[in-house]
């Protein structure tokens, strides 16, 4: 669990770090966005969308993983220390 904090940590600390960098160079979120041409609507949309996708696609897919994993976990040998 320490190590997936500490990773998590890292990727916090790369992203303050490469936005402090962008803010010297003058670029913004509202600059970015112009670039590419999008509205923060735009973007809130497209999440909805990537969310309304994904449920139930993970949803599908847990109730075969889940129960599969379960299985296989009861079932194996017990390790030999």
């Amino acid at each position: 669990m320490s190590r997936c904090l500490i990773s998590l940590c890292k990727a916090l600390l790369a992203c303050l770090i490469m936005g402090a960098v962008l803010n010297l160079f003058g670029i913004t979120m509202p600059v970015l966005l112009a670039v590419l041409h999008l509205t923060p609507d735009d973007i809130r949309v497209g999440l909805e969308n990537a969310y309304l996708w994904s449920v139930p696609r993970i949803a599908l897919g847990a109730v075969i993983v889940l129960p599969a994993w379960l299985l296989i976990y009861i079932f194996l040998p017990p390790r030999g220390e």
